[in-house]
């Protein structure tokens, strides 16, 4: 047995220039595992020969681990001594190994102390595993790397009175009984897969199942695992999974390919969920639905991620990443797909909508802060530190242009090609781009450069207009700002969908440069490839009103000099239903600014009576889709208008945006109520578009109500938390009673919590709507409820409800002037990164950006930040961020 030390060393960089094949190949993975609480031990059995791609010259085998107890070493059944090879906290490292040999080796582990929960780990009482991406070196000795692909075989043994359900990846091929009261398991996955998509699962768990023939006759048997107590949760997961084999049938030809589809929910759980074949493990708040206690916005999350996660057997596991810096290319092609999938079953434009504002204000930011990386980084310290919103979201907005570019059957082409050639392979994001040039006869050599440059391109546009030759030019310059290590960026390929709209609101016929005689078209797509571009438009009889990026074509900033009276007109007018929202959202953005500026001049705040006819307008307007209104009756987000502002004000954008919305409601509480009360239904809840934008409609009417301090209006939002059928209509009332404080707040909340308290995802937004209140002494009563009853340190779930929705969403409290909750903050992740280091690294990120705001709030967070980095045996998780957020 070895004894394993810690080096000491301090974090080193991955650097994607230094990629090298695997020295040795691993053809055959049997693992053994005897599965006890703290002393599980696991047999790994390996077929190893050398790599010919790889011509290094030193042939040690080199394999990574991380806490494990080493029991012993066999080469082809000869055991080793302890002279034979060298093992520190991170390897096993064995420096004469045969060409060709079977490898042996038993490590045992503590899933009950696992507290990271990566690799096997015990939650609420039942083991699971979690090993993308670097979790399976907490298992046992392997090279845990994704291009390195094995047949796996997995046998399991663990008492069956305990861990009546043994699960693992590929097929079911044998089960039995043994001795003292346990039994055993044995599957095979067919497939090659790299080793974090391995996983495990033990337990005493209730099943549903289902069925699905795919279309080729096959018959595919669906199971969704929970504790006996969420056993009536699983309907619309299923029918989730079973909406998504059929849409990936119909749109990319996929079909799956094992006889059995496994989804396991999981309370402990650092992500959303894995993909692992054949055995998908889910955040439990990302399976779990039933209408009275889960939201419209559950039901939709967990459409989308139960297709998200199916959509990866073929975009991320028959084809995979070669390394991590690759990890765009599944996550970011994956979740393009799930949007699409997301924007066919609901409505197209609401999801564009919120696939947009994730971006604007989470993906722009991080552009603009110290973590800034292209969507395939070039390094990295610690890879978990980079499954970001860049790499998904902005990846999905990459592989969009893409489709946009070669157009949806081009798109198909391309992807049939991709599959078919890189089938079983790990490859890399030019395979990708490689596969759609080919089959499209394109040259995307330019377009790379999104891979590769951080940062969003600014597009700056104007147009002028020639009365005499009836002709429109618009001029557009693009430039992307510096980023960490980046500085002159190359121009990017952007295709940009346009329309000029006339005086009457209606969209001219667009004839480009020379083609006068041509066919015309209401809406096209132009190209930028260089720093400057122009277009001219002819036959265009008046000054046309331009529409551009229309559906948000491309993941850019543009400031097109529209007047506020412009940007009214195309909040009226627009045809696209996404720019039509924007306009609004540019021209609320506008508004609010200017009374941020106001309150810095401690001026009257003043809101302008046409801002509010154009919201009337648009409340009031019959033709468009309820929850496009609901969107559009909706202000940005502080975060996002701190985004707009070279020194953040604080106090200055929450007081602007109160002011307004308090405007507003007064000016159309009529409006408001007339909305409110047509909006009411005593229907049997239904997930469906009409509904969702219904209740949708009326929590943003209610929540704007709610400002007015009205005691009918109160009472109002009390009879619909008291009576609401569905926990959507529930939560949106006590979201609007939590702001104020009264006797009813706190009567709602305690009555919440008696009537929930035995439901882990409901109590959990119990404790979001708390952290999030906009009231004097919320860090008390965050600080306070870390001491309840229901709380735990070590659930991610629990500490992204309190302390991760207090941090990142009550701007006002954290960001307070005297440094309280920045100190809150640190003290939170100091506590957490020996436990669990990768909640601790994105919860620091809420101080990343620290030199944005004033000199004083500043100094508060750079000292917090030295205190962190100054903490001995800090993780790389952590020291990755805080160190690049305290570099110059």
């Amino acid at each position: 047995m070895a004894d394993i030390k810690n080096t000491g060393n301090a974090p080193s960089t991955i650097y994607l220039k230094d990629y090298q094949p695997p020295l040795y190949v691993v053809e055959k993975v049997s693992l053994h595992f005897a599965l006890y609480e703290t002393q599980t031990l696991v047999t790994s059995t390996l077929q190893l020969s050398l790599n010919e791609a790889n011509k290094q010259d030193d042939k040690s085998l080199v394999l990574d681990g991380q806490n494990l107890e080493l029991v012993s070493i066999k080469v082809n059944g000869k055991t080793l001594s302890a002279s034979d090879y060298l093992c520190d906290d991170e390897s096993l490292t064995i420096s004469q190994v045969p060409g060709t040999c079977e490898l042996e080796i038993q490590t045992r582990i503590n899933p009950e102390g696992n507290k990271a929960l990566e690799g096997l780990y015990l939650s609420s009482g039942m083991f699971c595993t979690q090993c993308e991406a670097q979790g399976f070196r907490r298992i046992t000795y392997f090279p845990d790397r994704p291009d390195v692909m094995s047949n796996y075989e997995v046998t399991i043994v663990a008492d069956k009175k305990k861990y009546p359900v043994l699960l693992s990846n590929g097929n079911l091929v044998d089960k039995g009984d043994m001795n003292n009261g346990q039994h055993f398991v044995t599957w095979q996955d067919p497939s090659l897969k790299p080793s974090y998509l391995f996983a495990l699962v033990a337990g005493e768990l209730f099943c549903k199942e289902d069925q699905f023939t795919t279309m080729s006759g096959q018959d595919i048997l669906l199971q969704v695992f929970v504790e006996h107590e969420n056993s009536h949760k699983c309907d619309h997961a299923l029918t989730s999974l079973k909406q998504a084999m059929k849409w990936d049938e119909d749109t990319y030809g996929r079909e799956y390919d094992l006889d059995i589809y496994m989804i396991v929910a999981v309370n402990d759980f650092n992500m959303g969920a894995m993909e692992n074949k054949g055995l998908n493990i889910f955040n439990s708040s990302c399976v779990l639905a039933s209408p009275d206690t889960a939201t419209d916005a559950d039901y939709y999350n967990i459409q989308s991620i139960i297709a998200h996660e199916y959509f990866h057997n073929w975009s991320g596991n028959r084809v995979t990443c070669r390394d991590w810096f690759q990890l765009s290319l599944k996550e970011g092609f994956t979740v393009f797909r799930d949007q699409e999938f997301s924007a066919d079953l609901n409505s197209r434009a609401v999801k564009r909508i919120d696939d947009v504002n994730i971006l604007r204000n989470h993906q722009f930011a991080q552009d603009a802060g110290p973590m800034a990386h292209p969507i395939r980084p070039d390094h990295y310290i610690e890879i978990s530190n980079f499954y970001t919103v860049t790499v998904y979201n902005k990846g999905a907005e990459v592989v969009r242009m893409i489709r946009n570019l070669v157009g949806s059957e081009g798109f198909r082409k391309g992807t049939d090609l991709y599959f078919e050639r890189h089938d079983g392979q790990a490859v890399t994001t030019e395979d990708f781009v490689k596969a759609i040039e080919d089959a499209n006869a394109i040259d995307l050599s330019l377009f790379q450069n999104w891979y590769s440059q951080a940062g969003t391109p600014e597009l700056e546009v104007s147009g002028s207009y020639n009365e005499k030759d009836q002709s429109y030019k618009l001029d557009i310059t693009q430039c992307c700002p510096d980023t960490a290590g980046q500085k002159n960026k190359k121009p990017f390929h952007i295709p940009l969908q346009l329309s000029l709209i006339n005086e009457k609101g209606v969209d001219i016929p667009l004839f480009l440069d020379d083609n006068k005689a041509g066919s015309a078209v209401n809406e096209l797509t132009i190209e930028l490839k260089d720093k400057t571009e122009s277009f001219i438009f002819y036959n265009v009889e008046s000054e046309p009103a331009v529409s551009i990026n229309r559906g948000f074509t491309s993941p850019v900033k543009i400031n097109a000099r529209h007047s506020n009276d412009e940007l009214a007109f195309l909040f009226s007018h627009d045809s696209d239903e996404f720019n039509r929202w924007d306009a609004g959202q540019t021209l609320a953005i506008n508004t609010l600014l200017e009374l941020v500026e106001q309150f810095k001049n401690k001026q009257e705040l003043v809101l302008q009576d046409k801002i509010i006819n154009a919201y009337k307008n648009t409340l009031t307007n019959k033709n468009l889709d309820l929850a496009l209104i609901a969107q559009a009756m909706t202000l940005p987000s502080e975060n996002y208008l701190a985004d707009q502002m070279e020194v953040v004000n604080v106090d200055g954008i929450h007081q602007a945006r109160t002011f307004m919305r308090m405007e507003l409601a007064k000016a159309l509480k009529n409006e408001l109520i007339d909305v409110l009360q047509q909006g009411q239904s005593d229907k049997e809840y239904m997930f469906q578009a009409d509904e969702m934008a219904r209740r949708e409609l009326n929590a943003v009417c209610l929540s704007y109500l709610m400002l007015l301090q009205d005691e009918k209006i109160i009472s109002m939002c009390m009879s619909q938390f008291e009576n609401a059928n569905n926990m959507t209509d529930v939560l949106s009332a006590l979201s609007s009673l939590s702001h104020y404080d009264t006797e009813l707040r706190q009567q709602a909340l305690d009555q919440f919590y008696e009537k929930w308290k035995h439901d882990a995802q409901v109590v959990e937004k119990w404790f979001a709507i708390q952290a999030g209140a906009d009231l004097p002494g919320v860090l008390d009563k965050v600080k306070a409820l870390m001491q309840h009853e229901a709380f735990s340190m070590t659930n991610p779930n629990k500490v992204r409800s309190l302390i991760g929705r207090f941090c990142a969403s009550n701007i006002t409290h954290f960001h307070a002037s005297d440094g309280s909750g920045y100190q809150f903050l640190a003290d939170q992740v100091l506590a957490l990164d020996s436990m669990n280091p990768q909640i601790a690294a994105r919860l620091v990120q809420n101080m990343s950006r620290w030199r944005r705001y004033d000199d004083q709030r500043q100094a508060l967070m750079k000292q917090q930040l030295e205190r962190i980095l100054a903490n001995k045996g800090l993780s790389k998780d952590v020291y990755e961020i805080v160190s690049r957020s305290l570099e110059d």
